[in-house]
């Protein structure tokens, strides 16, 4: 599994003293805290966004969120600065003067919290926007790949199997081998910064899948159809308004993929018989 050295992290998590009550009584334990920071993105000194997330893989983040959220290529990154406050930790991203120009078109500010994707959008063309067709991609994925892919997630979520607060996002090759991982508290955040490792580390979004531990969204077909992911699979189920964005876009959409069983909402051409 490809993962880059943890250079521009902080603690992403805590001990913490408890009461821990059962049916055999109640006692005071230690449990480990995953940690939610604010992380604020500001575009050549201009904030952006605000979005509640795990301090870890903050490059990738910044790359990530950057191209999913439609704001700049990864050309178009010039240079990202990580600093750390008092009250959270500002990614300021110098982005190139073109994109900039369109992002100021935007106005778009974010005030985001983990569970929401969306928050602060100005109008509905910025809820829906364009996306790539993805419909010449032709990969097939065996349900056999599927199945590996999901019994691989237990040992790639080291903050999940501590804290039990994270969600995974996993890039894995068309065997289903899982190549690279990425957790956060929030499921898109775990995205974007998946799609940030790729990118950083020439990952080819034609060869294989995602595999996230959530439900699959709108923002989570958007998110992944805008970096060139083909097929995306879910461990819960996805909405209706995702499966209408994914068959729109071309992209393979799977729910419930938990194993040897799961369902196909888009896109089925990709998935093969065996």
């Amino acid at each position: 599994m490809r993962r880059a050295p943890p250079d521009d992290e902080t603690a992403t998590a805590s001990a913490a003293s408890i009461l821990r009550v059962d049916r055999d009584g109640r006692a005071e334990v230690e449990a480990t805290l995953a940690a939610e920071v604010p992380v604020a993105f500001e575009y050549n000194g201009i904030a952006h966004a605000v979005m509640l997330a795990t301090p870890a893989d903050l490059q990738d983040f910044a790359v990530g969120f950057s191209l999913s959220e439609g704001i700049a290529l990864p050309a178009q990154c010039r240079g990202i600065e990580i600093r750390h406050g008092a009250a959270g930790i500002t990614l300021e991203i110098e982005i190139a003067a073109e994109a900039f120009v369109q992002l100021k078109a935007r106005r778009r500010t974010l005030a985001g919290r983990t569970g929401c994707g969306i928050c602060g959008t100005e109008s509905l063309d910025q809820v829906l926007r364009p996306l790539p067709d993805l419909s010449a991609q032709a990969q097939r994925i065996a349900p056999a790949a599927l199945a590996r892919a999901y019994d691989g997630l237990h040992a790639v979520q080291p903050l999940q199997r501590a804290t039990g607060a994270a969600h995974s996002a996993v890039w894995c090759g068309l065997d289903g081998t899982i190549v690279c991982a990425r957790e956060d508290i929030g499921r898109h955040n775990a995205l974007d910064k998946l799609i940030g490792a790729m990118l950083r580390g020439g990952i080819e979004a034609r060869d294989g899948f995602a595999l996230v531990t959530s439900r699959a969204s709108v923002e989570m077909v958007q998110k992944s159809a805008a970096a060139g992911i083909a097929v995306l699979a879910a461990v819960s189920a996805p909405t209706a308004l995702a499966v209408r964005i994914a068959a729109g876009c071309g992209q393979t959409l799977v729910g419930f993929a938990r194993g040897p069983n799961f369902s196909v909402y888009a896109g089925c051409h990709r998935i093969g018989e065996r």
